[in-house]
């Protein structure tokens, strides 16, 4: 790429520019048409990286300019292209990993230094606590000392400590303005008050222009060696306060918010690779998981997030271990790589293993092979003992991870205390070090016999650290996509997806993580549309990609096999159904273990497909473990009460059913209130049971009088309600009802008509307001529409003690009128941005053909899907509460606002 940079030292002695050094420290002082082309790249890429433009002084004494890291070079390669090499340090240092004498850059006037050294001494100490939080040190431990110099913060950790700053930037201005009479007041006076409440908010939230918002950071600060001329003191203290303020922002929010989202969320990570991805999209790098343990153990909510802890406590100890395997791995010769590993993996997991001679059958086998005895007993790794081994593995967890006594004495203090399975931490370990083991059953609790023989071992395979190159022009489409799908066009983003779904599989054949992201989002999608058979060869294809890419046990692959179920079961294939689901509950069971929340959305739908006896076993053990995980007043919880009682109503048991109902109902209430449609509908499927349940009482009572056997009537639901419940279960149905918003766009739409009438404007009459708060989306022949459906809907309600499974909708309950249940997707989404709003029941058809839901006049309405034939399902009146969190990414598609918030 640039003859003559490594070359001979003939060639090393020739100037840099002639060498295609155009930029760097060593690139010496030089003009050219290249160079200035050069750092206007620089300058761009580091507008967008959030990289400030400062100058350090070079080993010569002359001082450079940088927008990077002092290790970057910038070449002009023999094809005429410019490239840009040792970009690792591009982002900006860790504070909380640098030791506390190097924190405080140097700078260039070394003599005034020296002579001072008492008063710089002064102002190091005080320069230190500025940016960190109060008794930071002996909350967290930090900053501290770590074995590499390597510690940088994430990009996405960048992008969330600006925008908390811009919301402290944007508080304090209104905070500023009100003091000095309020904005109107301070923008139309003409003086400057408003600007200096600007400037002084911009000095205070540490923004490096005084007239605007603006964060960039030096990634050269707090590099040891790195010397900074005099005039740049100022902006250097600056961006040491930020550094050691965006460090400690990983421990008092980022940390905090992971938390909060896993115990709201029944997808939370399942195993080391799901939980490495979720704290990377929050900026948490993997050096945390000891702080994240001890915010886990100081939780008041420890025992709901035990399945995060164990996860935690799972990947801190085979980390740990993997550093003590390649340590130990360095003394051992390639014919024994099978036995020295088998003896490693002896050691660590079956308690108080110790060195044995190497038996004769492996010695008698060695000799047939050709080779000779094998391991001999005088190796040093055969002497490695399982106290030896725990002893380092406790070691470097300390040492990294600042955690003492987490891991305890033996593997079993892991079994008991935290539930990890050792065939999870063997699956972990394999997947860290490339070890390939034998498929079958292996047993850990015979302490005379090593558990891992020689022969198991068959392969080790190199490991190597890579990143997934983005396809741009796919990418750029998918995420438009994704943005259709927020405002509710199914049938625009549906082609998008398309379109990104044949970009992916012509740039890399499909073999990409986001390509399974992109074929799983349009398998929804086609779905939803109505095309079940579409939606079910898609999502085989998004299961294959998932296996090939991340791997047959994958949480995601996991998670895109129970998707492939519900696609099954609503194209008739019920074995293939219950073969998917099955299937993901067993990778479940191998990955993590039964204690985890997306267990009990598997039980869901498993206990809604099965029609055996399994079912209630299915549908009990989820709700125990939503209990566990959510609390009894969730709305997990609630829903799993509610299918519970569905099921026991078509057995029979109507006593039993009542009381999980009624547990529902009170759920509901007081998360939604009385007056909620949910509320309401759960009142009417409890009275619909009670009723049920002394018709059974008196029917029995009369073939008791009579001595004759009358047939028990049962409500049973139809597979259509099943199909629906599960859509929702799994997430792939999305509907946010909340009353409060309704409120708010009420009084908002008031406050126009107001303004406008005041002010002398006519406003379109698509602004009225209507009875719901909603703009109006029926025109008059949806109106003829809804009084027809209404009219069905009581003959409905008045032939349900005959036809109950006529009746019975998604959730069970009694049809209501649809017009007490009107939503609007784009309305809803504008104001909320909580979830994606994919289906209404205003874009059903009604029974005389005519389509209701006319989006802010668009004349595309989205298909409903033959499936969902109920005029109100489930999904109409199930509400997700609206916590300020915004909602899951659900097998990489993202439903959450820029910020995560919620806003009402």
């Amino acid at each position: 790429l640039a003859p003559g940079l490594e070359g001979s030292e003939q060639d090393q002695e020739a100037s840099p520019s002639s060498r295609g050094l155009l930029y760097g420290v060593n690139a010496g002082a030089q003009e050219s048409p290249q160079r200035r082309q050069l750092l206007s790249l620089l300058a761009h890429s580091a507008k967008s990286l959030s990289i400030q433009r400062h100058t350090v002084v070079a080993p010569r004494g002359h001082q450079v300019p940088l927008f990077t890291a002092v290790d970057a070079q910038g070449l002009l390669g023999a094809d005429g292209r410019f490239y840009l090499l040792d970009v690792f340090r591009t982002f900006p240092a860790d504070a909380n990993f640098f030791p506390e004498g190097v924190t405080q850059t140097q700078t260039a006037n070394g003599d005034e230094e020296n002579s001072n050294s008492c008063k710089e001494d002064e102002e190091k100490m005080s320069c230190e606590k500025e940016g960190w939080p109060e008794n930071y040190k002996e909350t967290s431990g930090l900053p501290k000392k770590i074995s590499h110099g390597l510690c940088r913060l994430r990009p996405e950790l960048v992008q969330a400590f600006i925008q908390h700053k811009h919301c402290q930037f944007t508080q304090r201005v209104k905070e500023k303005l009100d003091e000095n009479g309020g904005f109107e007041e301070c923008a139309t006076a003409g003086d400057s008050r408003a600007t200096d409440a600007v400037r002084a908010v911009c000095k205070e939230v540490g923004s490096v222009s005084h007239i605007i918002f603006e964060m960039r950071f030096n990634p050269n600060v707090f590099s040891p060696g790195i010397n900074f001329p005099p005039s740049e003191e100022a902006a250097t203290k600056l961006q040491e306060r930020l550094l050691r303020e965006a460090a400690a922002f990983i421990i008092t929010h980022q940390i905090p918010e992971f938390l909060q989202f896993c115990l709201q969320s029944n997808e939370a990570p399942m195993d080391g690779a799901s939980l490495k991805q979720a704290l990377h999209l929050r900026g948490i790098n993997l050096r945390y998981l000891g702080h994240v343990v001890k915010a886990i153990s100081q939780s008041e909510h420890k025992e709901r997030l035990r399945h995060i802890l164990r996860s935690a406590i799972g990947d801190i100890f085979i980390r740990s271990t993997r550093r003590v395997f390649n340590n130990f791995l360095q003394g051992v010769d390639v014919p024994s790589l099978a036995a020295a590993v088998s003896h490693f993996l002896g050691c660590l997991l079956v308690p108080h293993f110790s060195a044995s001679p190497v038996g004769e059958d492996t010695k008698k086998k060695s000799r047939r092979r050709g080779r000779g005895a094998g391991a001999s007993e005088n190796t040093p790794w055969s002497m490695l003992t399982g106290a030896e081994l725990w002893n380092l593995v406790c070691q470097d967890a300390v040492e990294t991870y600042d955690i003492s006594d987490s891991l305890g004495s033996g593997p079993n203090h892991l079994v008991e205390h935290y539930g990890l399975q050792k065939i999870s931490l063997i699956r972990e370990f394999c997947l860290k070090t490339g070890v390939q083991l034998r498929l079958r059953d292996y047993v850990f609790d015979n302490l005379n016999k090593a558990p891992i023989s020689p022969d198991d071992v068959l392969n080790i395979f190199p490991v190597v650290k890579h990143i997934h190159m983005p396809i741009a022009d796919a990418s750029k489409i998918y995420n438009a996509a994704k943005n259709y799908i927020q405002k509710g066009l199914l049938v625009q983003a549906h082609e998008q997806l398309k379109e990104a779904a044949y970009l992916f599989g012509r740039a890399c054949d499909d073999l990409h993580p986001e390509a399974c992201h992109c074929n799983s989002l349009l398998a929804k999608v086609t779905y939803l549309q109505g095309k079940a058979a579409e939606a079910r060869s898609v999502q085989l294809k998004a299961v294959v990609i998932s296996e090939r890419v991340l791997g047959f046990d994958h949480p995601n692959t996991i998670q895109q096999y129970a998707l492939l179920g519900v696609y099954a079961y609503a194209g008739g294939e019920m074995a293939l159904a219950q073969k998917c689901l099955l299937r993901a509950r067993l990778l479940m069971l191998t990955v993590h273990g039964e204690d985890h929340p997306y267990t009990a959305t598997l039980d869901s739908c498993l206990g809604l497909m099965l029609t055996d006896d399994q079912t209630g076993q299915f549908l009990k053990n989820a709700l125990r473990l939503n209990t566990s995980f959510f609390g009894p007043t969730d709305l997990h919880t609630a829903l799993n009460q509610h299918l519970l009682a569905q099921w026991m109503c078509s057995k029979g048991d109507y006593r039993g059913a009542m009381t999980h109902e009624k547990e529902a109902l009170s759920a509901f209430n007081l998360l939604f209130g009385e007056d909620h449609p949910q509320s309401c509908c759960s009142k009417e499927f409890l009275s619909t049971i009670t009723k049920q349940a002394v018709k059974v009482e008196r029917t029995l009572r009369q073939a008791a009088a009579d001595c004759t056997e009358q047939a028990l009537e049962c409500l049973s639901p139809t597979s259509d309600t099943i199909l629906e419940q599960m859509v929702l279960v799994l997430g792939i149905r999305r509907i946010t009802r909340s009353d409060r918003f309704q409120e708010y766009k009420k009084k908002h739409l008031e406050k126009k008509l107001a303004a406008a009438k005041e002010l002398g404007l006519k406003l379109p009459m698509e602004l009225q307001v209507s009875d719901t708060g909603c703009r109006k989306e029926a025109e008059d022949g949806g109106n003829n529409a809804d009084e027809k459906n209404s009219e069905n809907e009581k003959a409905l309600e008045e032939d349900a003690p005959a036809e109950s499974a006529a009746s019975v909708l998604a959730n069970g309950h009694v049809a209501g009128p649809a017009d007490e249940h009107k939503t609007d997707v784009d309305s809803a989404r504008e104001g909320t941005g909580a979830e994606v709003q994919t289906a209404t029941e205003d874009q059903i058809q009604s029974d005389s053909g005519e389509k209701k839901g006319e989006r802010n006049g668009d004349a595309n309405v989205i298909p409903s899907p033959p499936v969902l034939k109920s005029k109100l399902t489930w999904a109409d009146v199930v509400s997700k509460p609206t916590n300020g969190t915004g909602s899951k990414e659900v097998n990489g598609v993202a439903s959450v606002t820029a910020n995560g918030a919620v806003e009402e």
